[in-house]
């Protein structure tokens, strides 16, 4: 999926979009509200097929990884720790700074609709009652993210277990099922790159209605959202990772940043770690880290290690709860984390997937929708900074299953792009 290929690419079409949003807004005033349905239409089909892009995405990893002994449990550890690091870091600033507060009043939904937002408190025991669905249909139908997962989980260690008795038994009917679910996969990410394509339109009707029903009040407050998650996504990568890399894998930072410089430049323009893959591997490459570990920290790790969408998701559940007027107790806190950790670890590493699995989250958690239109006109900038950061993630997750890199250079990094063989 290349939504950014093509002589208008996507970010320019946005950015046209936007412009004409904001000129004729103005003129049309209150007649723009039609135009304001655009927008949610679009975040429609992102929740219709990110739903089953997440299950096929989760049941092809299980299907297709193979990772075992030390590696596997340092691979989980340094996973787990970086993403908690990073969810903590997404909490800490829309708590201290409050970004949400800043769109507080101009809620694309009426005041009404504002005002019942402000009055609901999410239920925990309703949202893990949502985990063990009642019926195989109600998660898809209801988008709710954690049952998915779990039906997932099922049925992809149930297909792990039946390929392990057809290959003792010398039979090859698994390859079928595995191949029909890869298939399934790339439908759905096809699709979700078609309902992409909509974005501009979906903007344009967003930022005309905007602006048409308040001026330019809410541009205050997207500069707010797009600064705290810029500046959360930079001081991860300049704490965090460099912490990490300076006082755990023992890699100078110079030498580090020489190798980064072009997987992190791709990542940019391409907006996708997953496309990203093959340049970052020569990057690891590079920094002489073995081709098993960077096999398990790039080509599996990308499938779970999403740091810069779980950051953003700590951040954005806050900010959508403090521009609607819910105050989270620290608890709900939790949950929404929790949810936001394992969407992020399950979501697929494709253009926009922080926020496909955002509008997931926030279904899931009981939060309101009706903000994501108006987010979905910056989106297109947070999601360079996302796409980076999971890059360095994968870069930094591989180092650190190495332990300590060798200073000579690897074999081609094509041998890796399958860590199943």
């Amino acid at each position: 999926m290349k939504p950014n290929a093509g002589r208008f690419p996507l970010h320019f079409q946005i950015l046209v979009a936007i412009a004409l949003g904001l000129g004729l807004g103005p003129l049309l005033g209150k007649q723009a509200q039609p135009l304001g349905e655009l927008g949610k239409l679009v975040i429609q089909l992102i929740k219709a097929t990110a739903t089953p892009l997440l299950f096929f995405s989760i049941v092809s990893a299980i299907l297709k990884t193979e990772v075992r002994g030390r590696a596997a449990l340092k691979l989980l550890y340094w996973a787990s720790l970086n993403a908690c690091l990073a969810l903590l870091l997404g909490l800490f600033i829309s708590n201290l700074l409050q970004p949400g507060r800043s769109l507080s009043g101009l809620h694309p939904s009426t005041t009404a609709a504002a005002a019942t937002y402000a009055s609901k408190k999410l239920d925990l025991l309703a949202t893990l009652n949502g985990v063990v669905p009642a019926s195989l249909v109600t998660p898809f139908a209801e988008n709710l993210v954690l049952g998915v997962i779990l039906l997932a989980l099922l049925l992809g260690f149930g297909l792990r277990f039946v390929k392990s008795e057809q290959l003792a038994a010398g039979e090859a009917n698994y390859l079928a099922i595995e191949g029909a679910v890869t298939t399934l996969l790339r439908v759905m990410e096809v699709v979700l790159g078609w309902v992409i394509r909509l974005i501009p339109l979906a903007i344009f009707g967003v930022v005309t209605r905007a602006v048409g029903e308040h001026g330019y009040a809410p541009l205050r407050g997207l500069a707010a959202y797009v600064a705290v998650g810029v500046g959360g996504l930079v001081l991860h990568v300049l704490v965090t990772y460099q912490c990490l890399l300076t006082w755990v894998a023992r890699m100078p930072l110079r030498k580090f940043w020489a190798a980064a410089k072009e997987p992190v430049s791709y990542a940019a323009g391409a907006n996708s770690s997953l496309a990203t893959l093959p340049v970052t591997l020569r990057a690891l490459d590079r920094l002489g880290v073995p081709r098993s570990a960077s096999a398990l920290g790039a080509c599996v790790g990308t499938n779970f290690n999403n740091d810069g969408i779980i950051l953003y998701e700590g951040m954005a559940v806050l900010f959508v709860a403090q521009a609607a007027g819910i105050e989270l107790t620290f608890t709900q806190q939790l949950l929404a984390a929790a949810v936001c950790l394992i969407a992020a670890m399950g979501v697929a590493g494709v253009p926009e997937a922080g926020f496909v699995s955002l509008a997931l989250v926030l279904n899931t958690v009981g939060l309101p929708l009706e903000l994501l239109p108006l987010l979905l006109t910056v989106d297109w900038i947070i999601a360079r900074g996302r796409s980076v950061v999971n890059v360095l993630s994968d870069m930094v997750l591989s180092i650190l299953v190495a332990g300590q890199p060798k200073p000579e250079a690897n074999t081609s990094a094509s041998a890796v792009l399958q860590p199943s063989e």
